[in-house]
């Protein structure tokens, strides 16, 4: 079994595996594998442990067992102390709060870590319910930037000591 990496209320954040992250992209449809982005899927594989910062981890619901979705950084912090956070909830799941939940779970973990001074996370701007997540875990929008593979996105930034 996977490690349990961080818990919430509801969730248990489960570290994935090398294997089980290029399983989980395998069976994707591909037009939402198309969305991965190459640099992390060569990250993944070019790993020779698990690794919070590098492989996702999975959304499990404490109640049901059941995987409702996954969340996770977009690499290591950088040399300026920055990560990026992102996450995924299951349609049949959305609307709930898990994303929430998740998003402050990825947060806690990062500014814990002493590796950590600011959070970052990129939404597409008609992405609403993204928003609502960031806003509810503190994050601030500074801007707009041109992502290499989401094209025009808005940056959103919580710093340490402000979540």
């Amino acid at each position: 079994m996977s490690e349990v990496v961080m818990q919430t209320q509801r969730l248990r954040l489960v570290l994935q595996t090398t294997e089980e992250v290029l399983a989980w992209v395998e069976a994707l449809s591909p037009a939402v594998k198309a969305e991965i982005s190459p640099e992390w899927l060569e990250r993944v594989r070019a790993s020779t442990a698990a690794d919070p910062w590098t492989h996702g981890l999975l959304m499990i619901d404490r109640v049901s067992g059941t995987a409702i979705g996954s969340c996770g950084y977009k690499g290591r912090p950088d040399s300026d102390e920055v990560v990026e956070i992102a996450y995924g909830v299951d349609v049949d799941y959305q609307g709930h709060g898990y994303a929430t939940e998740a998003a402050l779970a990825l947060v806690t973990f990062a500014f814990g870590s002493g590796q950590v001074r600011l959070v970052c996370a990129h939404t597409k701007p008609d992405n609403g319910a993204s928003m609502r997540v960031l806003t509810k875990c503190g994050f601030e929008r500074v801007g707009e930037v041109i992502d290499p593979e989401d094209g025009l996105v808005w940056r959103w930034e919580v710093k340490r000591g402000a979540a």
